[in-house]
């Protein structure tokens, strides 16, 4: 099985790399972030054409996930179990006898406001949304954009960023904590994928972001123990990030 993240930075915006980069690689399952549409405008007839399936939670203009598959997913559901947050950000499916969780963790904006509080609420509440409903013996992947750089080898010039948002210790902290639940970091789990450089965002603002290789491995592939030993491969893809109107993200895949 292959699968993967990628935020998308609006689905429609990203429509032709998504369905040319989705022909080429020929994933089983990719998870989308920020698609930006609500359902009734996602570009759910382009990608039927073309062969795939997809389960949408969006809303206008803002967040929005979404899970595309070579077959139908099997148990949908959007939020977390109480409905909260109201906001498009969880979706999670099965497939093949695995769970898949997509998450677009809040950003965070700024460290100290309102949205920097409802970053660290929301991922309390995604762990104890996670050790409510899944145990650590079960097989389930957690994907999507994390929006946490936890380490200094996940970001360009680590001292130059470090307290900033996506860079931050209560960040760290947080994540860290989520984590020890029973997740393993499937791209730092090998040994070619360790050290600095290795990024899934490269930001708009800066000049030559990509060619300079100034970026932040801020999307993540986790899985629980029982499918650690399953992933026999886990990297970035950074050629979309190359084309014409690209995302200011990249795919990151695992096969298991």
């Amino acid at each position: 099985m292959k699968i993967a993240t990628f935020n998308v930075n609006s689905v429609r915006a990203r429509m032709p790399i998504l369905l040319e980069w989705l022909d080429e690689v020929q994933p089983d399952l990719v998870a989308l972030q920020e698609t930006k549409a609500a359902d009734d405008v996602f570009p759910m007839a382009d990608l039927e054409m073309a062969g795939w399936f997809a389960s949408i939670h969006g809303q206008k203009r803002y967040n929005g996930v979404a899970m595309i598959s070579k077959k139908p997913l099997e148990d949908v559901e959007v939020g977390f179990s109480d409905g909260w947050p109201e906001d498009c950000r969880v979706i999670q499916a099965t497939l093949d006898g695995v769970r898949f969780i997509n998450t677009y963790v809040p950003n965070g904006t700024e460290v100290g406001s309102e949205k920097w509080d409802y970053k660290m609420r929301w991922m309390d509440e995604f762990g104890s949304f996670v050790s409510s409903r899944y145990k650590p013996t079960d097989k389930v992947i957690w994907l999507g954009d994390i929006n946490v750089a936890p380490t200094p080898d996940d970001v360009f010039e680590s001292a130059k960023h470090l307290g900033g948002v996506g860079h931050h210790p209560d960040e760290f902290e947080k994540l860290s904590r989520l984590v020890d639940w029973g997740w393993t970091d499937c791209f730092r789990n090998f040994d070619g994928n360790q050290g600095p450089g290795h990024y899934t965002f490269w930001d708009f603002r800066i000049r030559g972001s990509v060619s300079r290789n100034l970026g932040w491995r801020i999307d993540h592939i986790y899985a629980t123990e029982p499918l650690v030993g399953q992933v026999e491969r886990c990297w970035v893809d950074r050629d979309p990030r190359t084309l014409e109107r690209p995302s200011d993200h990249t795919p990151l895949l695992a096969t298991l």
